[in-house]
This record gives C-alpha cells, sequence and structure tokens, in this order.
C-alpha cells in the first residue's frame, strides 16, 4: 500500500472526484508504466513544464458513442507534429535551455461535449490544493498518481470544440493557442481573453471567399454551413461581407444539423435545387459533412451542377473528396498560407510500431493505414485483411501527403515555447532551469508573453498575434482538378488583404477555362433597364427602353430630347433626320402639273385678250375686271411653286403674301362683277337710269380696295410675327421612332392660316350670296349663272378640303403609326403631304378657276378668233348664247352696259 503525507490529501480529492464523475470517468493509471506511456486514454509525455494538446484524432461517434473512425490526416498528422515540435524545442540549445517540455494530449472525437470532459484533465492541478507528494516505502511508483500542472494548451481543431474548451480554461487562466479554429467568435476578447490562434479568423477568410466569388463574376450563391459555431459564424461573417462589399446576394443558406437523420443530405441537396441558378455553394462544413454533400449530389446525378468553394476545413483534405473526385472537380477551396514542412515528411515517414510507442493510437493508424490488422484474433475467417508485418513503410507502401495544418500546429507549439523562453529571460535571469518565480506558471503572465512573440515560423512566414489573439489573414487558394485520370489540389492563387488569382490556372468541368456561370438573371442587353427584385439586388427583370426613351445607365430610361431620337440600340441619343417636300415628290407632282396647265391656261387666255382687247365681246366681258381676275388666278397657280420651294426666310416671307393674295384678288373681282349685275338689275327694277360706281374705274376702285385689306393683315402679321423657317418634329413623331422625321417648313400656324384664308373665305361667301341672289336674272343675260355655278362649286371643295386639311395634325400619329413605314419606302411624309397641301390651297379654287376660264373666258376667247363679223358691235348684240344650257343671247341690257 502506498503511504500518504499530509492529512488533508485525502479531503482535497473529493472535490476532485464529484467534479470527475460529473463528467467522465477517471481511471488510475498502471503500475510501472514507462515514460510516454498512455493515461487516461490519453498520452501523457513528462517534463519540466507541461502542455496539453487536444485533437480530433477519431470522428464523432454515431448510436451513442462518443468517437467513430480513425482521422488519419486531421488526427494523427496534428498530433505528431505536436511531438514533432515538442522533439525539436527539447533539443534546442538556445530555445527553452535545460528545460524540458511535456505533454498531455488527449482525443475531443470531433466532438465538443467529449473534448469538454477531456480537458477537466487539464485543470485537476489547479483544483488540487495540497501541494505534497505521494510516496510508496517500497519505492515503487505510487497507484494514484499526481496530475501534472498543464500550463497551457494546443488546441482545439473544431471552432465550437474551442469556444467549449476555452469557457473553463479561462476560468483556471490557461492560456490557449489554436491551430485551426477560425470562428469569428473566438476573437471576442472579452468571452476568449485566454484563447489565441496562430490561423487568421474566418473574418479575413471571409472576405477573401467574397473576393473571390466577385473575381468569379458570381452574384448568386447559396450558403451551406455545419451547425456550430465554426459553421454558423463562418457564413454570417460571409453574408457580412457580401453585404459590405456589395455584388452577392444569397440564395439560400441551409444549415447541416449537428445530429442528421437519414436522408438529411439528400433533403439539403433537393433545396440546393430550388434555386438552380445559384450554383456556386460557399460550404463551411466539417469534412464528415462536405463529404456526405457530395455522395448526396452524386446520388442525386447532379455531378458537374453545383461549383463548391470550400473554407479552410476543406482545404486541401484528401478525406472528404475520396472516391467521389468527379461530384467535387472544380471545387475552390481555401486554407490559410503554409508550407510542406520536409522535415515532418521525413519525420513522418520514419515513424513505426517500435519508434512510436508513445502515440496509444498509432497502432490504430497503422491498421487502418496499410489495411492489416495486427493480431491473429482479429482476421476473420474468409476476410481479405492480412496481418501486419511491421514491414510496412509510409510514403512507400501507402500514400501520403502532409495534412494541411501541421504547419500551423508546429507554430502554436513554438508560440508556447518562445513565450516560456521570454518569461524565464524575464523572470528568471541567468538561472538554468525553472526558478521559484515560474513554479508554478502565472498564466496570466504567460498570455502577455505569448501575444507578444514574434518569430519565423517553421515555413518561414512570421508569427504574431493581434491585441485579440489573432493571426494576420494570409491564404493560398486552390482548385481540385481532374487532369488525366489523377487528381490534385492545385494553387491558383493568394490572398493578403487583397486577391490575387491566376485564371490561367483554372479548369472547369466541361468548359475548360470558360469560367460557369452562377448569376440570379442574365445581363440586360443594351437599351434594356434593370428592375431589381425587392430584397434581392441581385435578381432582376430587363424592361426595354421604350417609344424615345434611352437607356442613361442600367437603371434608367430617360426621353431623347424633342429633336432627337434613340439609336439602334437605345444607348444614346441621335438627331432626328429633317426632311422637306422635294420637287420630285409625288406629293408635289401632281400640284405642280396641275399648276403648270393652269398657267399656261391662264396666259393663253390673257394673251387672247391683250391681243383682242378692243373686240367687242372682250370689252363686254368687262376686261378691266378680267385683267384682275387672270392675274388672281395666275397668282393662286404660281404660289404652288414657293409653297413647295424649300423654305426660308424670302420663301415664308413670299408665302405669307401670296397664299391669300391670289385668292383675294380672284374673289374680289368677282365680288365687284356679282355686286354690279345684282345692283343693276335691282335699280332696273324702281327705275331706268344707271346705278352708281358700275364704271371700269370705280370697279377697279372697289376691287382694289378689297385687296388692300388682304395686304393690310398680311402687314399686321409680319409685324406681330415674323416670317421664319422652322422643323417641325411634333408631327412626324411617331410611335416607332425609326420612322421619325423632323419637317422643314415655315413657321405658319393653323391659327395664322385661318386668319389668312379667313378673308378670302369671306369674300367667297359673299359672292356666292351674291350669286344667289342674282340667279333670276333674265335669260339673255347669261354672265350670272356660270359664276355662281363657280361660287357653288367652290364652296363645295372648300367644305371638303377644309376639314381634310385641318385634320391631318390631329391624325398624324395614327396615321403614322399604321402606315409610317410604308409612306418612307415611298419616300414621303405625312406632314410633307400637308405642306403639298398647303400647296394645292392654291389649287383649291381650280374648279371655279376653270369654270371661269371655260365657261365665262373661253367663250370670249373662241368670240375673239371667230370671223370678223360675229366680233363686230352689231352682231354681238343679237349673239346667241355661247353657253351650254343658255339658248339666248347676252341680251340688249347687258350688251349695252357691258359695252360702257
Amino acid at each position: 500500500m502506498p503511504e500518504k503525507t499530509g492529512v488533508g490529501w485525502w479531503w482535497a480529492q473529493l472535490p476532485l472526484c464529484l467534479l470527475l464523475s460529473l463528467c467522465s470517468p477517471w481511471v488510475p493509471s498502471s503500475l510501472g508504466k514507462p515514460k510516454g506511456h498512455p493515461h487516461m486514454n490519453s498520452i501523457r509525455i513528462d517534463g519540466d513544464i507541461t502542455l496539453g494538446g487536444l485533437f480530433p484524432v477519431h470522428g464523432r461517434g454515431s448510436e451513442g458513442k462518443a468517437c467513430g473512425e480513425l482521422k488519419k490526416e486531421k488526427g494523427i498528422h496534428r498530433l505528431e507534429a505536436m511531438l514533432f515540435a515538442l522533439d525539436r524545442i527539447n533539443n534546442d540549445p538556445d530555445l527553452l535551455p535545460n528545460i524540458t517540455l511535456g505533454a498531455r494530449i488527449l482525443d475531443t472525437c470531433s466532438r465538443d461535449t467529449h473534448a469538454l470532459e477531456q480537458s477537466l484533465t487539464f485543470v485537476q492541478a489547479l483544483i488540487e490544493k495540497d501541494g505534497t507528494e505521494v510516496r510508496c516505502g517500497s519505492g515503487g511508483p505510487p497507484i494514484i498518481t499526481k496530475p501534472e500542472r498543464v500550463v497551457g494548451v494546443i488546441g482545439a481543431s473544431g471552432s465550437s470544440v474551442s469556444i467549449m474548451v476555452a469557457n473553463i480554461l479561462r476560468l483556471f487562466k490557461i492560456p490557449q493557442i489554436s491551430y485551426a479554429s477560425t470562428a469569428p467568435d473566438l476573437s471576442d476578447n472579452s468571452r476568449y481573453d485566454f484563447f489565441s490562434r496562430v490561423v487568421p479568423s474566418d473574418t479575413y477568410q471571409a472576405q477573401a471567399m467574397v473576393d473571390i466569388v466577385r473575381a468569379l463574376k458570381w452574384n448568386y450563391v447559396s450558403t451551406l454551413a455545419s451547425e456550430g459555431s465554426y459553421g454558423e459564424s463562418g457564413v454570417e461573417a460571409f453574408i457580412q461581407k457580401s453585404r459590405e462589399d456589395g455584388g452577392v446576394c444569397i440564395a439560400q443558406s441551409v444549415k447541416i444539423p449537428r445530429e442528421p437523420k437519414t436522408g438529411e443530405f439528400d433533403k439539403i441537396i433537393r433545396r440546393l435545387l430550388e434555386t438552380s441558378n445559384a450554383r456556386a455553394v460557399i460550404i463551411f462544413a466539417n469534412e464528415d459533412d462536405i463529404r456526405r454533400v457530395l455522395e448526396a449530389a452524386r446520388r442525386a446525378n447532379q455531378t458537374g451542377h453545383f461549383f463548391w468553394m470550400g473554407s479552410d476545413s476543406w482545404g486541401s483534405k484528401i478525406a472528404p473528396v475520396l472516391h467521389l473526385e468527379e461530384v467535387a472537380e472544380g471545387a475552390v477551396t481555401i486554407l490559410p498560407k503554409r508550407m510542406s514542412v520536409r522535415g515532418f515528411d521525413r519525420y513522418f515517414s520514419s515513424r513505426t510500431l517500435d519508434n512510436n510507442r508513445r502515440n496509444i493510437w498509432f497502432a490504430e493508424f497503422w491498421e487502418d493505414n496499410f489495411h492489416c490488422k495486427l493480431s491473429r484474433h482479429a482476421l476473420k475467417k474468409g476476410s481479405h485483411v492480412k496481418k501486419c508485418t511491421n514491414r510496412e513503410r509510409i510514403g512507400q507502401d501507402s500514400a501520403y501527403e502532409q495534412e494541411g495544418k501541421v504547419q500551423f500546429v508546429i507554430d502554436a507549439v513554438y508560440a508556447m515555447g518562445h513565450a516560456l523562453h521570454a518569461m524565464h529571460r524575464d523572470l528568471c535571469p541567468g538561472r538554468v532551469g525553472l526558478c521559484p518565480r515560474m513554479d508554478p506558471v502565472d498564466g496570466t503572465q504567460l498570455l502577455k508573453y505569448i501575444r507578444s512573440v514574434n518569430f519565423s515560423g517553421i515555413a518561414g512566414n512570421p508569427v504574431t498575434f493581434n491585441e485579440n489573439g489573432d493571426a494576420p489573414g494570409r491564404y493560398d487558394i486552390y482548385q481540385y482538378q481532374l487532369r488525366n485520370g489523377s487528381s490534385e489540389y492545385r494553387v491558383i492563387g493568394s490572398w493578403t488583404d487583397h486577391l490575387y488569382l491566376r485564371m490561367e490556372r483554372m479548369h472547369w468541368p466541361g468548359s475548360g477555362q470558360q469560367l460557369p456561370r452562377s448569376i440570379c438573371s442574365l445581363p440586360c442587353q443594351p437599351g434594356e433597364r434593370k428592375k431589381t427584385v425587392k430584397g434581392m439586388p441581385c435578381c432582376w427583370h430587363c424592361e426595354p427602353c421604350t417609344g424615345y426613351q434611352y437607356q442613361v445607365d442600367r437603371y434608367t430610361c430617360k426621353t431623347c430630347p424633342y429633336d432627337m431620337r434613340p439609336t439602334e440600340n437605345r444607348t444614346g441619343c441621335q438627331p432626328i433626320p429633317i426632311v422637306k417636300l422635294e420637287w420630285g415628290s409625288p406629293w408635289a407632282v401632281l400640284p405642280l402639273f396641275l399648276a403648270v396647265v393652269g398657267i399656261a391656261a391662264t396666259l393663253f387666255v390673257v394673251v387672247t385678250f391683250v391681243r383682242y382687247n378692243d373686240t367687242p365681246i372682250v370689252k363686254a366681258s368687262g376686261r378691266e375686271l378680267s385683267y384682275v381676275l387672270l392675274a388672281g388666278i395666275f397668282l393662286c397657280y404660281a404660289t404652288t411653286f414657293l409653297m413647295i420651294a424649300e423654305p426660308d426666310l424670302g420663301t415664308c416671307s413670299l408665302r405669307r403674301i401670296f397664299l391669300g393674295l391670289g385668292m383675294s384678288v380672284s374673289y374680289a373681282a368677282l365680288l365687284t362683277k356679282t355686286n354690279r349685275i345684282y345692283r343693276i338689275f335691282e335699280q332696273g327694277k324702281r327705275s331706268v337710269s344707271a346705278p352708281r360706281f358700275i364704271s371700269p374705274a370705280s370697279q377697279l376702285a372697289i376691287t382694289f380696295s378689297l385687296i388692300s385689306l388682304q395686304l393690310l393683315g398680311i402687314c399686321v402679321w409680319f409685324v406681330l410675327d415674323p416670317s421664319h423657317s422652322v422643323v417641325d418634329f411634333q408631327d412626324q413623331r411617331t410611335l416607332d421612332p425609326r420612322f421619325a422625321r423632323g419637317v422643314l417648313k415655315c413657321d405658319i400656324s393653323d391659327l395664322s392660316l385661318i386668319c389668312l384664308l379667313g378673308y378670302s373665305m369671306l369674300l367667297m361667301v359673299t359672292c356666292t350670296v351674291y350669286a344667289i341672289k342674282t340667279r333670276g336674272v333674265p335669260e339673255t343675260f347669261n354672265e350670272a349663272k356660270p359664276i355662281g355655278f363657280t361660287m357653288y362649286t367652290t364652296c363645295i371643295v372648300w367644305l371638303a378640303f377644309i376639314p381634310i386639311f385641318f385634320g391631318t395634325s390631329q391624325s398624324a400619329d395614327k396615321v403614322s403609326g399604321r402606315a409610317g413605314g410604308r409612306l418612307l419606302a415611298h419616300g414621303a411624309l405625312l406632314d410633307l403631304g400637308r405642306t403639298s397641301l398647303e400647296a394645292g390651297l392654291t389649287g383649291v379654287p381650280a374648279p371655279w378657276l376653270g369654270n371661269i376660264l371655260a365657261m365665262w373666258l373661253c367663250p370670249v376667247c373662241v368670240l375673239s378668233f371667230s370671223p370678223a363679223p360675229a366680233n363686230t358691235k352689231a352682231s354681238f348684240m343679237w349673239l346667241p348664247s355661247l353657253c351650254v344650257g343658255h339658248p339666248h343671247g347676252l341680251g340688249e341690257v347687258g350688251a349695252v352696259i357691258a359695252l360702257h
């Protein structure tokens, strides 16, 4: 039986036993175990100063079991990295000379609750206040050994595990340095003040991943996170950074349960497929969940559909993608910048069952790595598993690739070693070994030295900590590629405050170097604006700019200025083409033809009248007013050329003068003539004396008085509104802007035109009234009825013409909308037609001008060309009617009056 010194020793053990009984069974060590023997399912290495270690040697168990399968890379590689670092420090004469570092290494089984139970081992010595030792009288080792004092802990791996452990370690002021935990929550120095890490926070990682997503031109992605601090905090940081930077939208944010049920991962894949455009999936998950997600994607026949972007928990590990290479092809992963530690490769490759007995899990690793069994009893009958020979060699008889976090495990151990070295230098100057000031080591002081370290790590990179205990953000970016039947994680870039990505090194399944798409909406075409979906700025509908709108920016359409129209692709405006009535236009040819014919006929009559000016028939026709009438007719026809000529200051001024002047002259002459006839016959009913003002001079005076009113109105118009040309863009503003034209014309408004022609119409109506009053004159006076017929015809033409003319402006859009293209194809526009209608104003009197020429003036011309006896005063007095429908002659009274 061992002897116990100190009366209170057993009482001191009571609180410890109660605490440990709540968390985990405490089994005493066996007798006679050598240095480095297993203790409480852990590795114990004796030393002057003991460091704790937490590693996921096994995965999470199922069906109520705490631990599952062995983790060769994530567990054994990292654990051996700590042992490798301890050996180097203990053999380094310049670092902690004459001080040996020991270790107490535990398996977390990738579960936070199990890690909490295991980590209570680290605080046993602190719970026990009795400093006495246990000795046996026989000199042998005691059955119950005193727990060693752990001054610092290396680990853990998972963020959720580190958070759980950090909560208890801070109570006992034990510093902790993690080699893999990256959750942003751990940067909270008020909650995890004794926690530090040699890897950067996921805040940096999230920023790097957002930068990668933007560089790949993805704007619509889904996120997938393992339940727990690492996954949820990582996704939260990614979402936060994507919102701050803008341009990236989250389609779905899916969480993997901590204890997933059967079919849970198939359900996750179906949910991700609901937003099929979001082909990129951002993963913050542990490697077991990553593997099961890839398996579910393969079962759903979605190989090549998703483009995975994995966080550092995926990194460059083989385990998540083993036998799932095609599903994982093209995956972009991120890992804190590291280098392969060659010394560790030599160390690990040299490990055997004989020289590595300190690692209690190495035998299990050996069996799993070489697919053999160490015990014959473990071999099943008919099994193809062979017996291990102990001659197998790592890297020769099995594949080997250094795990990505090995460097950081070594750096974490060295950070603790450098902090202890600096602490020893300050507290124990000149002393060999530990001095009383470092026995025991004060955790608060050690933390200050840890945060102050600055040295070159095992790979040459600087190891430092900020005020929150975080390492600076430096990452390597990988892509998992399949080429020529082999697979590899290929470095495609890096991130240190900003992204450096080598696109030419990337290779995507099915498309080579062409970037795949993961976007909510396709880019809008030129001339289309984006209408974003509420709450999802990366999703939009493309709406074309319509009518006369052009695209100002991605979100706005704006109407072009009135004199411009949008370009073909609606990205800007261009001047609307300006047209005018051309001489060769069909709208101009017909009025010109009629004008030429009319002018020729008018000139023919004028020449005839001039030649036979003194003959009785010309005198009887009232040659003075006839010349005035012929002048008005000529002006009406000649104005047609002014209407078709190119509008300018001179042309527009002449248009104003002559547009209504010709008709005013003609109507004034006819009005004077009909008024004269009316007064003659009205006077004849009362007396035989002739009425006043029927002489040619009086008639001319009356006519020119009427004409002068027209000229006066024109002068007033010039004063109030000077003449000028304008380009009218409104009447030809068609629904389709391609057919829009600006019409060059004189600035004559409809109101001005009505005022201009109103006086002529007043004369016409008055003349028509007198024509009606004189319709009952004796049949022997055949001049009144042709004039009356002419005026009736003129009124009908005017009544038909005015609505057509003034209605064209109101119907322009309708007509242009239906036939704008056809009008352009024929080289004519509606407003050009309207201009030709204005030219046709001079041809409106054509019917009555023709009537006058045919029914009144032409007979005079015919008689003028008749033999001399017919053109004498004697024969003219009893001349038969030359007008159709008038069988009688001019009559004695009419002839006599006319000859006066």
